[in-house]
């Protein structure tokens, strides 16, 4: 099956001017509270309400708390190609600044984005992504070998997404500060994981204050125990450089574009966006791999021709990762269905036309992948889970998946970790088929649960045992 609906033939948008263009389509006012309360507590059913009811893009709010919802592939794909002047990100609504830091890439605007950009960009070469691909295979072992000795009896019931978090994080740790740190993935995973707890807060504990021993204040001193593990591996570096090409942290300190302040709002940033958001997905991943036990096998004999035994052959490589066609395409139509983040915000700098509609200067834009990855309009039968809608498109199918498919977003702004991401997910899952029996405790798919990640609600809970 292909991504795209045989025989559609779905244009482009005509541009609209700002004379022509439409108010955005809302419901009605008495209603709009209670949207606008479940939409930032627990966004993915609310999507869904709002694109049955109001369609692809809706608006919510008035004055200074206007939104703008939008879920449609084409006027999503109208927001990637505008000027990034035209958004502002370090906008009032934007509380990740509090967890990344005032100069984090991802809160910055104008050339400060685009020179911290640049600077984690060259971090990111494809040599050192390339030079990722065995560690990240190898960490996967370790994981799976730390299991190993609860499995020789026979199968248990193991939650695997704990366990993917560890891989992740371990993986992650390791890509930034070298293999040095390894030894201090569980501290870091400590200090991270209680400002990520606050960002999924209620609104109303996120109201700025300086107050001792609340959520906010806790979540402050996870922020600085990671600024001072940071400022001693940035002293150790200038003072001991270790020459790794693949160690990130040195290759920002040594590259002197950045201060320190602004590269350690880049490592925790980097920490956030390749952990929880990595680790979810692997999760999500493993639920609908799992679900289908010829998917799952189908999974381990291409992990067994591509890797070949455990502990036997060259290690893998890009090549490697290349081969692996079908863990790849599972990656890519679990984020379809599944992507990290529901909504990602930007905030209106200028009026704007978007989708026909006109979007005035300050409102909100909350575009969305869930809704991008679930169009009937862009896909073929869309909630059901098929790593084959994408073999063999045909030009216009192919066409309609490539702006539809957007979890990682596109343009300037897009996720600057998503060739990671894609890296760890393929590779593990590969992995961890290849190893593995693994067997969903109920059949159902979990509730999505999360304003900042979206992960499986009561995590990933599996019948696990050594591959028979």
């Amino acid at each position: 099956m292909s991504g795209g609906r045989p025989g559609l033939t779905r244009e482009p948008p005509v541009a609209t001017t700002a004379v022509d263009a439409r108010p955005l389509p809302r419901p009605p006012l008495r209603r709009q509270p209670g949207y606008l309360r479940r939409l930032l507590a627990d966004p993915q059913p609310v999507l869904d309400e709002l694109r049955e009811r109001y369609g692809p893009i809706v608006g919510l709010g008035a004055g200074p708390m206007r939104i703008a919802v939008v879920g449609d592939p084409h006027a999503m794909h109208e927001i990637f190609t505008m000027s990034t002047d035209s958004f502002r990100w370090g906008h009032k609504f934007n509380v990740l600044g509090f967890v990344v830091g005032s100069q984090s890439m991802i809160v910055s605007d104008g050339a400060d984005h685009k020179r911290r950009r640049r600077s984690v960009q060259a971090a990111f070469s494809r040599r050192r992504l390339n030079g990722w691909i065995p560690m990240i295979v190898e960490r996967t072992d370790a994981a799976i070998d730390r299991l190993t000795p609860s499995l020789v009896d026979g199968p248990r019931q193991v939650d695997l997404y704990p366990v993917g978090r560890a891989i992740v994080l371990d993986v992650v740790v390791r890509s930034l500060f070298g293999e040095r740190m390894a030894e201090r993935c569980d501290e870091i995973g400590r200090r991270f994981q209680g400002p990520q707890d606050y960002l999924e807060a209620p609104a109303i504990r996120q109201v700025p204050h300086r107050l001792p021993f609340t959520a906010r204040a806790r979540a402050r001193a996870d922020r600085q125990a990671l600024d001072r593990i940071v400022d001693a591996e940035m002293a150790e570096r200038r003072a001991h450089p270790t020459g790794d090409p693949l160690d990130v942290l040195e290759a920002l300190v040594v590259g002197g574009d950045l201060s320190d302040a602004e590269i350690r709002d880049q490592v925790v940033t980097l920490l956030g966006a390749g952990y929880n958001t990595t680790a979810a997905t692997l999760a999500w991943m493993l639920w609908r791999a799992a679900l289908s036990p010829t998917l799952w096998a189908l999974l381990r004999a291409e992990a067994d021709a591509v890797y070949g035994s455990v502990g036997s052959g060259s290690p893998p490589d890009e090549t490697t990762l290349a081969a692996l066609d079908l863990a790849d395409r599972v990656m890519r139509e679990t984020t379809r269905l599944h992507p990290a983040g529901a909504i990602s915000p930007r905030e209106a700098a200028v009026d704007l036309v978007i989708g026909g509609h006109r979007i005035p200067e300050g409102t909100l834009v909350l575009w969305s992948a869930h809704l991008a990855g679930r169009d009937a309009g862009a896909w073929v039968d869309p909630l059901a889970f098929d790593p084959g809608r994408f073999v063999d498109p045909t030009p216009e199918q192919g066409a309609l998946a490539d702006i539809a498919w957007v979890p990682f977003g596109r343009g300037a702004r897009n996720c600057i970790g998503f060739a990671l991401a894609q890296m760890e997910l393929t590779l593990i899952v590969a992995r961890l088929a290849q190893r593995l029996d693994v067997r969903p405790v109920s059949d159902d798919i979990p509730r999505p649960v999360g304003m900042v990640v979206s992960r499986p609600s009561g995590g990933a809970p599996m019948r696990v045992s050594l591959r028979a």
